[in-house]
């Protein structure tokens, strides 16, 4: 299955330079990323995880799911961490008109504010597209929208189940560094290798002196 890298080539960033890949950071920071959420069988064990290290994320949520499991997602808010727009319902770029995945990513947006509280009003508008395919077009149509558009720097590859956890963890421990956003799923697909991943991953980076940071502008 393995059609990816661990690591996002420079080529690839300096090609899509307005899409956001990394940060650049002075200090030891990491920006987890989680997508497909919420679900209760996975979603509530990372929170967890993340608090043992005072750990802040940011969630890229699937609407659909954010309908099925509100609490959920409102307990993301509560926790301090980021929330962002996955489109609606898993929306594939590369073969969707640009007027229906607008629209499918204009929906989960309302979702989104239909489920924040007061407190999240300043939430940024964020967005992951889903399998990371997104042509040029839409990405200008998001962008004129106000969205940043967020890439990552490390793929955990939790998603591959060609892939075992000992690899997944490797992926991530071997390649990032100070501003790397990385990719994990609060999915069914991807926990098994999650639910040994990250634990490692948040005391690996711990111990060096890394703090994990949700992503905001």
């Amino acid at each position: 299955m393995k059609l990816y890298t661990a690591k996002t080539p420079k080529l690839v960033k300096w090609l899509f330079p307005s899409l956001v890949w990394e940060f650049s950071v002075s200090k030891k920071q990491l920006f987890l990323t989680f997508d497909d959420g919420p679900i209760p069988e996975v979603t509530p064990w990372v929170l967890e995880q993340l608090a043992t290290y005072d750990a802040k994320a940011t969630f890229f949520c699937i609407g659909d799911n954010i309908v099925k499991h509100p609490k959920i997602f409102k307990q993301l808010i509560a926790n301090g961490h980021a929330v962002g727009n996955h489109t609606q319902h898993h929306t594939n770029g590369w073969n969707t008109s640009k007027e229906k995945y607008t629209a499918d990513t204009l929906h989960a947006k309302k979702t989104i504010e239909d489920n924040l509280d007061h407190i999240a009003e300043a939430t940024p508008l964020l967005f992951r597209p889903p399998y990371g395919k997104i042509t040029p077009q839409l990405s200008k149509r998001l962008q004129k929208l106000g969205y940043k558009i967020i890439m990552w720097d490390v793929l955990s590859g939790d998603f591959d189940t060609s892939l075992s956890p000992e690899k997944c963890l490797k992926n991530v421990l071997e390649n990032a560094e100070a501003g790397s956003i990385i990719v994990f799923h609060d999915s069914l697909k991807a926990f098994k290798k999650l639910k040994y991943t990250l634990p490692k991953v948040l005391k690996h980076f711990h111990e060096l002196d890394y703090t994990f940071e949700r992503i905001t502008f």
